[in-house]
């Protein structure tokens, strides 16, 4: 059975994106100044922290008005926790200092680590990347489908799969299962943001930029394996 490419799927919803916008512009106005003020559809884009977002917002802004949602009640120690939002927040404050971009809203969801402990309970032995892993994608994912609902928002994504030490396929899975299963108006966008040498691009941004990498997702239990 041939794997559903998620990014080749990306490519074609941007691509589709970028003929609406085409047929609809003013030749007179400079390059600039349409991407910038061409309606474009809203996007809420789940974030784990700034390294990852990097590449995630280079790729979508110019096609969505964007808005990350950091919610990460899976960041287990708050100092960590402001850290990580600090960092994103310095680092939307960058793109949004570029001319011609599209800016990019941020929010903040609840922060409450009590929320992961009890989606947690019964899986504390599981080994990273598995059922308790799966249970936390779907606990932040089903959280921002909600709120992209409440923000008339057209598409939800993350940035979780940037990282390779994340299955794209179980995120993807997650991601159009919600939306079918909550009888969404808000579609899933689906990725692979790892692909076209996404990961390395992340670093190379990183270090650009002087951001923290952390080396471990957030969860008490992904720490104690570093």
């Amino acid at each position: 059975m041939n794997k559903t490419d998620h990014n080749r799927l990306f490519n074609e919803i941007i691509s589709d994106l970028s003929k609406n916008t085409a047929s609809g512009l003013n030749i007179n106005e400079p390059d600039t100044a349409l991407r910038a003020n061409t309606v474009k559809p809203k996007l809420l884009l789940h974030a784990c922290c700034a390294p990852c977002a990097s590449i995630c917002m280079d790729r979508v802004r110019d096609h969505f008005d964007t808005t990350v949602y950091f919610f990460n009640p899976n960041i287990t120690i708050l100092e960590e926790y402001e850290y990580r939002l600090a960092e994103l927040r310095r680092l939307i404050d960058i793109y949004n200092e570029m001319d011609g971009r599209g800016k990019i809203d941020i929010l903040e969801g609840e922060y409450d680590p009590d929320i992961f402990f009890t989606m947690a309970k019964g899986y504390e032995e599981c080994p990273e990347r598995g059922a308790r892993c799966h249970l936390c994608y779907e606990m932040r994912l089903k959280a921002s489908l909600i709120t992209a609902e409440s923000l008339g928002a057209t598409y939800y994504a993350t940035t979780l799969t940037l990282s390779p030490l994340k299955d794209a396929a179980v995120l993807n899975e997650i991601g159009y299962g919600l939306a079918q299963d909550l009888k969404s108006s808000v579609k899933w966008l689906p990725s692979d943001f790892k692909k076209e040498d996404g990961y390395k691009k992340s670093i190379e941004l990183s270090k650009k930029y002087g951001l923290y990498r952390q080396n471990y997702c957030g969860c008490l239990y992904s720490r104690q394996d570093h």
